[in-house]
Formats: structure tokens, C-alpha cells, sequence
């Protein structure tokens, strides 16, 4: 009888599928009872860098930052006389870019006309020229109309526009250059990550092309002077100021900063009498033409010190790097009419559901259930990879979950965990919200191509049967996809690998692994730290898998693992028994001994375009039967294949959907030995859509649907459709 529920689920079913639940979304790897994960390689996130815009004119309080105060200044002052033998035109002025004192005076020795003037003692160009220390651009004149006092230079230095100045109270020493022309002193600057500073602040590297402070400028010739008899610049290795070549305005300005904090160390300790008024007045002026630029470089130096204080402060480990996972999974699943399962309690739950013969028939019991309810579930995996040498990695996660997939509803025993139920839709371990080891292991290189992998839990799928579009945080999502159906009895295991990377085209995987997984309990399964089994007791796979990429592509997998199974109460089957889908006894109810396996697998992936590509997979194994009765040993043949398309970055850069058809576990030879997993001889098969849509770096939501026609393998089950919507958080 159908659940008077079932118009209502529906509905909730197809909302789901449809998309229309809250986002939420992004990234982990593998799985619990019928646990058949996909790789898990690289599941690390990344920082980014941002381009700069134009630094704008700071304001006071910001120019402020780059203050130098320097005491007992006020008795500079100077008299500069020259003389002309001719007028000169009204006006001669100069610009610069300082606040000047309020009087700045001139003497001549010679009468002057009603408009100041100056004089020189020799032939002048065309047009009248200042004395400067430096190469100036085109024209201007000097005007002189008031007298001169010495320049205040304690006050905090803002930018100010250009000021009219008088050619006078020059010191002595002063070396002047002549120039046909005087103009305004460029104030162009560049943008802040122009500059890269390294090690100290002295030493900068500037991505900028723009060369705006020249060998022949003045201000270049001004902190040349000044580095020579200071010492000022230590960043340089051969520790000179490479006067020899163009500056930008910046690194131009890490040069002064330097200057000014050891002329600041200096007068702090000598009283000023090491340093010279003039050599003052040319930091003045520097201070003044380059405050922009100082201002940018000082606050650029106190974030990036801020910045490392808190990372040392709030830093996790020095070895160790923390990545988190957490999905949050709404399910529903809906078939219409009850569906048949292999089990003796039917309304057990799936877990608990056992497999038996009919005495008479020695059919196996075949019970009908009804639909399930829509289930709101979570898992949270946290990874620690810790390195000591830089170039190794000690791998420890811990899982806690507590996901019960609605199709696991409609699974005979032994197929917990298969089809239709998303692969993050799972427990982390045995019981729900139970926190669990789910891998521990050491990797290290022998050499540049040679690796090495032991540890007492080793994520099989972390190394072997990967695809790139069956990845599970972004690629086709549910158990059967994600991996292999008859892979691996040992999905979790103690033992060691060898990872050979042949050359750009070959890599050769090689490994033993004993069973040791978190979701099984260690009393009945975990043989490899179980005294009575041990390591190579037990249930123990033995794997060797080539792989050929003849682009960058492509890449063809071919996978052979040799299992030894042991029985679990005079049974073969699940949760240990893979290759094996199912439970098998010797036919007639009778007991079994530990089987043994061999399982034949290929997948490949294609990237035809940027946005389409294929992927697939096939496998061929043969499980091994001993019955501890009287009855023959017998081998049971079964398949799996899958073929689908990948449509990368559809309707946005980074997303991938992918759609795929699957028959998970045809049974082509020993049916009779199944109590569980033959149905009545027919062959299920799916298909399954998956999208990824990342939202944010860290958040993506990926809507999932699945259809399973011949569910259990009988051909006379209804459909069951699955919608699933989830969302992945990383950090």
C-alpha cells in the first residue's frame, strides 16, 4: 500500500530537484559502510593578489606620518648676492613645492629697477636663468619681493601647492647647476603596488616602468650627496646607491626614508652636531617634493608589520595547515510504489537488515518497503597536514557526520550506501555525530620521481581510481560514481605505497593495504590491528594501478587489485567484501571460508574542449567462493561501467555539470552463491546529473538528481528518482 504521504513528497522531491532550496556550499573525500570515495588530492584552497589604484593626494594627518623633527634650526640663514650687468625683465620666478618662512630677502649690489631683480656676472641666454642643483624642465622666472629669514623645518610636512621662491638663502656649500629654463618640479606618482619591499626598507623593487627621478634630476643628486656622507642606504647588496641609473618615484623614496631615520639617529645622539644645516635644508626640501610617496611607503611598512604581527600572534602551527569541510545535505527520494528488497526484516533499518533463504524455495527472502521520509543532514571533515621538511606530509583528518541517505531505504542487504545516495550523505563513523580517525598516514620522497606512503590508515582512494570529472567535492556525486563499485575492500587500510612517477606520461601506483576503516568496528572487521588476523591476516588488498596521460587532456588509468576477504559469520559480503555487491553463503545457506579476488579496472577522462569533455569507466571482477560444507567452490563474475559528459564552467567560470549512465553491479556468472544483490536475474542501471555552482571561494551549492530503473536487480521494481541539494563550505 502506498504511504498516504506520497503526493506531498513528491512535491518536496521535485522542489528539491528543481534547485529551489536555500544556498548554502565547497570541498572534502570518501566514505562509511559502502564507502567508495574519489580522490582526495589537493583539497587546499589559495591567497590572491589585488592591482592597485592611484594613490591619491594624502591628507595632513596622513603626511603627517612621515614628520622629521629637527631642533635648533632657527638660526639658519644666508645672504646670496649676484649681480647682472642688465635689467631684467618684471618678473623672475621660480616654483617649488614647500611652504616657505615669512620673510625671505635678496641682496643685490646694485641698484635695482621697481620690479626685483637680480643680477649675474656674465652674459646671460635669451631668456633668464636661476642657479638650481639640478637639470629643470621648460621656463619660469624667479621673483623677488620680500626679505628672507631662515626656513622653520620642524613643523610636519603636508603637501602644499607649488610656492613662489626667492633665488636666495642658498648655503655656501651649495653646489649650484646652471639651466637655460626653470619649470615646476613633476609631482606625477605611481600607484602603491608599484612598490615591492624587501627585507629592508631601504631595498625596493618596483614593478613600475615609469622612471621619474633621473641621475641628473636634483633631488637624485640631493640624497646621493646625502648617502655618501651618511651611510643612509644598507639595502643593496654591494651597498652603494647606484647612482648610475633612473628611480621611480617610489623606490626613489625608500632611499630618503632610510636617510631620514639615520640623520633622526644621529641628532637623537649627537645632539645634531654631526649633521650639517645644509644637509638639513636638502632633507627640507626632499621631505617636501617626495611626501606622497613617503607617506604611502611608511603606511604600506606599518600594515605590512601589523599584518605579520597578528599571523605570529594567531598562527595555527609552523609545520601544520588546517583545512575544513562541512556539508549540509536536504534528501528526498520517491519510487510511487513499494520496492522489493532482498532481507528477512524488510522494516528493519537498512543497516540492520539481514539476508536469508526461503527453506523451502531456497530462494532468498525478498521483502517490499515503503518511501522515505525527506531527511536535513550534516558532515564536517577537518584535515591537519603537517610538514617538517618542506617537501613531506603527515596526513590527519578527522570526520564526524550523521547523513542516513533516504535511498538507502530501498537497498536489499548489503547495498547500504550504493545507489542513489549521494556520497556526502553519509556518518563519519559507526554512530551517528561520532567523531573519528578517518586517515593517518606519512608521505615522503625517496628522490625527485620516488615517493613513499605508510601509516596505519591510508585513504585508498586518495591514490588510486581517480577521475577528473568523478572528483566528489565538484565532479558526478553519488557512491556508485564517485568510485568504482567493485573497489576496494580495503577503502581505508594500514600498510605502505610506492608512488613512481615514470615521466610526464607515466605514473605507477603500487600498494598493500590491511583493512583498517573508521566506520567498521574493530571486535568483527579492522583485521589489521586485530592480534588474532594482524596485517596480512585478515581482509588486505593488494593494488597496482599505471597511468597514461598523452596530453594534458587525457589521461587512461589501468588498475588490477588482488583481494583476500574474510568472512563475517559464515558469509561473504558488505561491508568488507568488494568486489563483491551483496552477501553470498555456498548457495544453500551453507557456510563460507575467507574469499580472495581479483578486480580488473579502467577508467579514463577526456577534456575534448575547454567546456566538454568525457569520462568513463569499466570493471570486470571475480570473487572466489569456499564453502565450509560439502558443496563445490565456485567463483562469482560480476561488471560495472559508466559512461558521461562533463560541461565545465557552464553558466559560470568554475562550475561543471556532469551527466552519466551506470549499471553498478551486473552479475554475469554465479548468481546461485547470492542471497543478497541478484534480484530475480534482471540489471539495474541509472542515470545521475550533478551540478557544481561555486558561489564564493569558499561556499557552493550542487543539486543532484538521480534515476535507478531494476533497483536491487529486479526487473519488476518501480523506478526510484532521488533528489539531492547540497551545500559545501571550505576553509
Amino acid at each position: 500500500m502506498v504511504n498516504n504521504s506520497t503526493s506531498l513528497k513528491a512535491f518536496w522531491l521535485s522542489f528539491l530537484i528543481s534547485g529551489a532550496a536555500v544556498p548554502l556550499g565547497s570541498i572534502a573525500a570518501t566514505a562509511q559502510i559502502q564507502d567508495t570515495s574519489t580522490p582526495e588530492v589537493a583539497l587546499e584552497g589559495s591567497g590572491v593578489g589585488r592591482g592597485g589604484a592611484p594613490v591619491p593626494a594624502p591628507p595632513d594627518a596622513a603626511l603627517a606620518a612621515v614628520k622629521i623633527e629637527i631642533p635648533q634650526l632657527a638660526e639658519i640663514a644666508a645672504e646670496t648676492k649676484s649681480a647682472v650687468d642688465r635689467p631684467l625683465p618684471d618678473t623672475d620666478a621660480a616654483w617649488v613645492n614647500r611652504a616657505l618662512p615669512q620673510t625671505d630677502i635678496a641682496t643685490v649690489d646694485r641698484a635695482l629697477p621697481e620690479d626685483n631683480t637680480a643680477t649675474v656676472d656674465r652674459a646671460l641666454p635669451e631668456t633668464d636663468a636661476a642657479w638650481v642643483n639640478r637639470a629643470l624642465p621648460e621656463t619660469d622666472t624667479a621673483k623677488v619681493d620680500r626679505p628672507t629669514t631662515a626656513p622653520e623645518i620642524t613643523e610636519a610636512i603636508r603637501e602644499l601647492p607649488p610656492q613662489k621662491l626667492e633665488i636666495a638663502n642658498s648655503p655656501q656649500s651649495q653646489q649650484v647647476a646652471e639651466a637655460s629654463k626653470v619649470a615646476d618640479i613633476s609631482s606625477e606618482t605611481g600607484t602603491a603596488d608599484d612598490l615591492s619591499i624587501q627585507e629592508d626598507a631601504a631595498q625596493v623593487t618596483s614593478v613600475s616602468q615609469l622612471s621619474d627621478v633621473r641621475p641628473t634630476d636634483w633631488a637624485f643628486q640631493a640624497l646621493q650627496s646625502l648617502v655618501e656622507r651618511y651611510g643612509c642606504i644598507a639595502g643593496y647588496p654591494d651597498g652603494t646607491f647606484r647612482g648610475n641609473r633612473a628611480m621611480t618615484r617610489y623606490e626613489f623614496a625608500a632611499g630618503l626614508n632610510a636617510c631620514l631615520d639615520q640623520i633622526t639617529k644621529q641628532i637623537s645622539g649627537f645632539a645634531g652636531n654631526l649633521v650639517s644645516r645644509e644637509d638639513l635644508a636638502s632633507l627640507q626640501r626632499l621631505q617636501e617634493e617626495f611626501a606622497a610617496e613617503l607617506a604611502t611607503l611608511r603606511g604600506r611598512v606599518d600594515a605590512l608589520e601589523a599584518r605579520t604581527a597578528e599571523l605570529e600572534a594567531n598562527q595555527f602551527s609552523t609545520t601544520t595547515k588546517l583545512n575544513g569541510f562541512a556539508w549540509f545535505n536536504l534528501t528526498g527520494a520517491f519510487a510511487g510504489e513499494r520496492v522489493r528488497v532482498e532481507a528477512t526484516n524488510g522494516k528493519a533499518a537498512p543497516l540492520d537488515r539481514v539476508a536469508g533463504r526461503d527453506p523451502v524455495t531456497n530462494r532468498p527472502i525478498v521483502q517490499k518497503v515503503d518511501d522515505p521520509e525527506i531527511t536535513f543532514s550534516q558532515l564536517v571533515w577537518l584535515t591537519l597536514t603537517t610538514s617538517f621538511t618542506g617537501k613531506d606530509e603527515l596526513i590527519t583528518q578527522l570526520a564526524v557526520g550523521n547523513g542516513n541517505s533516504p535511498a538507502n531505504q530501498y537497498t536489499s542487504t548489503g547495498l547500504f550506501n550504493t545507489f542513489g545516495t549521494p556520497f556526502l550523505d553519509q556518518t563519519a563513523g559507526a554512530n551517528p555525530n561520532e567523531v573519528v580517525l578517518r586517515e593517518l598516514s606519512y608521505r615522503f620522497p625517496l628522490s625527485n620521481s620516488l615517493q613513499v606512503v605508510f601509516g596505519p590508515r591510508i585513504n585508498f582512494y586518495r591514490y588510486f581510481d581517480n577521475n577528473r570529472f568523478n572528483f566528489f567535492v565538484e565532479g558526478a556525486s553519488s557512491f556508485n560514481s564517485n568510485n568504482s563499485p567493485l573497489l576496494s575492500a580495503t577503502r581505508r587500510g594500514a600498510g605502505a605505497l610506492v608512488l613512481w612517477d615514470i615521466g610526464r606520461a607515466l605514473k605507477l601506483r603500487f600498494g598493500y593495504l590491511g583493512e583498517s576503516t573508521e566506520f567498521l568496528p574493530t571486535s568483527v572487521f579492522n583485521s589489521a590491528s586485530n592480534p588474532s588476523q594482524g596485517l596480512f591476516g585478515g581482509t588486505n588488498t593488494t593494488t597496482a594501478e599505471l597511468t597514461f596521460s598523452p596530453s594534458d587532456r587525457t589521461n587512461l588509468r589501468f588498475l588490477y587489485s588482488r583481494s583476500n576477504i574474510q568472512q563475517i559469520g559464515g558469509l561473504i559480503g558488505s561491508p568488507n567484501s568488494k568486489p563483491l555487491n551483496g552477501v553470498a553463503d555456498d548457495g544453500f545457506g551453507g557456510r563460507l571460508g575467507n574469499a580472495t579476488a581479483n578486480t580488473y579496472s579502467f577508467n579514463f577522462d577526456w577534456s575534448l574542449t575547454r567546456r566538454f569533455g568525457l569520462f568513463g569507466r569499466y570493471g570486470y571482477a571475480e570473487t572466489n567462493i569456499f564453502p565450509k560444507t560439502n558443496r563445490p567452490d565456485g567463483t562469482i563474475q560480476n561488471q560495472s561501467y559508466q559512461l558521461g559528459l562533463a560541461f565545465p564552467d557552464l553558466f559560470k567560470e568554475g562550475a561543471l555539470l556532469t551527466v552519466s549512465y551506470l549499471v553498478p553491479f551486473d552479475f554475469t556468472g554465479g548468481r546461485r552463491f547470492l542471497v543478497s544483490g541478484g534480484g530475480n536475474g534482471g540489471t539495474q542501471y541509472e542515470i545521475e546529473a550533478t551540478y557544481y555552482l561555486p558561489l564564493t571561494d569558499h561556499i557552493s551549492i550542487v543539486p543532484a538528481f538521480y534515476a535507478i530503473w531494476n533497483a536491487n536487480n529486479f526487473d519488476n521494481n518501480p523506478t526510484i528518482f532521488v533528489g539531492n541539494l547540497r551545500t559545501q563550505f571550505s576553509f
